[in-house]
């Protein structure tokens, strides 16, 4: 049974860094491609970072040049290092696995129970 289950969420000021994991189970991690989500209030879920198929990344226009996503293969677990956040980043984030979707969209079949981010101005 795939298990995703994510940590490292908190409270930051603006400006500030938070790094989110994802700790995978169940299943031969490098088989499955992984992407990070969001969720704000009142928003719809949407795509921040994910992996393609070709192993290159993808990320949403507003965490460009901010946010990185890696994995450590050996250790089952994803990564989102989160530098110069904003107010507008405050958000529950979640991660994804799949094993045959990839990218920003929506259709991942495994999905973690999210980490909470809040940043304050």
């Amino acid at each position: 049974q795939v298990q995703l289950v994510e940590s490292g969420g908190g409270s930051v000021q603006s400006g500030g860094s938070l790094r989110l994991s994802c700790a995978a189970f169940g299943y031969t991690y490098n088989s499955y491609y992984m992407g990070w989500f969001r969720q704000a209030p009142g928003k719809e879920r949407e795509g921040v970072a994910a992996f393609d198929r070709d192993g290159t990344t993808s990320y949403a226009d507003s965490v460009k040049g901010r946010f990185t996503i890696s994995q450590d293969n050996a250790k089952n677990t994803l990564y989102l290092q989160m530098n110069s956040l904003k107010p507008e980043d405050t958000a529950m984030y979640y991660c994804a696995a799949d094993h045959s979707y990839y990218g920003l969209g929506p259709g991942y079949n495994y999905w973690g129970q999210g980490t909470q981010v809040t940043v304050s101005s």
